[in-house]
């Protein structure tokens, strides 16, 4: 079983990260981070979305880093 501290809804992820909001729903999608859904409510896994923004901001490709420093 998951501790529920770990799943954060889009929007504190959306300002945690510095994306947008539809560009987390993509993420999710593209399974580049994990994610539930509670009816229409989607939470992503706090831990996967720091994994990829470390990754993300490692890239060369500046698109796709954060858009603020962490």
């Amino acid at each position: 079983m998951t501790d529920d501290s770990e799943w954060i809804p889009i929007s504190q992820a959306a300002e945690l990260s510095g994306y947008n909001a539809e560009y987390l729903r993509r993420l999710m999608r593209n399974e580049k981070v994990k994610f539930r859904k509670f009816s229409f409510i989607y939470q992503v896994n706090r831990e996967s979305l720091l994994n990829y923004l470390k990754k993300a901001e490692k890239t060369t490709d500046k698109r796709y880093s954060p858009k603020r420093k962490m």
